[in-house]
């Protein structure tokens, strides 16, 4: 299946709580590149977990004041997090009619969920393996709905699924806190992380998976292993200990979604200058300049929602300038 990237995108949350604005200002600023919009700034079930949560299938969760917590029966925090999901899919489809190109739709990794949702007692997902695989069936279900409905709505489309792991080293490293907070559950073993990843990579038949994390040691060749075409970080967290994952992982085919533009309201370089460490860990790396545009696309170091509407507009369109500042001027 021959796959055409673009060359910027977003992470996936917008400030505010207008899905028709988010979607009119991600279709306008990446015309080749567009994503679904989050918008954690409505409340419960519009976070990304709370949004994950309600696309699980036999599997039903509840805010408690410590957090998301699985329960028998959809309630009411199931259903505004459906509602909310297909308002901001009805908007992408008014801005997408007649799209054809990739677009990127984004869920919440099992891992990450795991760590998050609480089980009946109190106690994170992550504390029981069982818990965590059945987790992970009713999430890859999910998210076959999900796609089938985002094929439905915009059939031009190449879909691009993002699974957001920002906890993923925390439980790799056992650092994810227990409920009373005085210690941390057991480190996962690296075999099973990575095959159930694989199994939820594996839902997306006809495209491309990243996995986003814009936690730092990203963990590369576990991700490319589990079946990630690209993986998504924050480019201001890499170290040169991260040098030989990086040059096996472009070499390999798999592409890298750089975050190069701060997610939250300050100053803006100019594009190329935002570029400008992409550039030098090519030569560092000894990789060919022309490969840049073909292995990179340009985001935000995360999502938005903490920015101002104002900021995020302008950080999206300096990533897609970034973007041509790389293709125009590898060297």
């Amino acid at each position: 299946m021959s796959f055409t990237w673009g060359p910027a995108t977003g992470v996936g949350s917008m400030p505010g709580d207008d899905a028709r604005e988010a979607a009119k200002t991600v279709t306008g600023s990446f015309e080749d590149f567009p994503f679904l919009p989050e918008l954690p700034a409505r409340g419960p079930g519009a976070d990304m977990i709370g949004r994950t949560a309600g696309m699980l299938v036999e599997l039903y969760a509840r805010v408690e004041p410590s957090g998301w917590r699985i329960g028998d029966r959809p309630g009411r925090d199931t259903k505004r997090a459906r509602s909310w999901l297909g308002e901001d899919l009805d908007a992408l489809e008014e801005f997408t009619q007649g799209y054809e190109g990739p677009l990127k739709v984004q869920a919440v990794g099992p891992w990450t969920l795991a760590a998050a949702l609480e089980l009946r007692g109190g106690e994170a997902a992550l504390s029981d393996l069982g818990a965590c695989r059945d987790l992970a069936g009713s999430l890859a279900e999910g998210l076959r709905t999900h796609l089938d409905e985002v094929r439905r709505r915009v059939p031009g489309a190449q879909i691009v699924l993002q699974l957001d792991e920002p906890s993923l080293i925390a439980v790799l490293r056992g650092q994810v806190r227990s409920a009373s907070g005085y210690r941390t559950h057991r480190a996962v073993d690296r075999q099973r992380v990575e095959a159930t990843l694989r199994d939820v990579v594996g839902v997306h038949t006809d495209g491309p998976v990243v996995v986003h994390s814009c936690a730092p040691d990203v963990p590369f060749a576990l991700l490319r292993r589990a079946g990630a075409a690209a993986i998504s970080f924050d480019f201001s967290l890499l170290t040169e200990r991260d040098d030989d994952a990086i040059g096996e992982a472009v070499e390999g085919g798999t592409r890298l979604f750089a975050g190069v533009v701060q997610g939250t309201d300050g100053p803006l370089s100019d594009p190329a200058g935002s570029v400008m460490g992409v550039r030098t860990l090519w030569r560092r790396l000894g990789l060919h300049p022309g490969l840049l545009a073909e292995a990179v696309t340009v985001t935000p170091t995360c999502g938005l929602a903490g920015a101002s509407p104002e900021y995020a507009r302008r950080a999206l369109a300096h990533c897609a300038r970034a973007a041509r500042s790389l293709a125009d001027n590898p060297e």
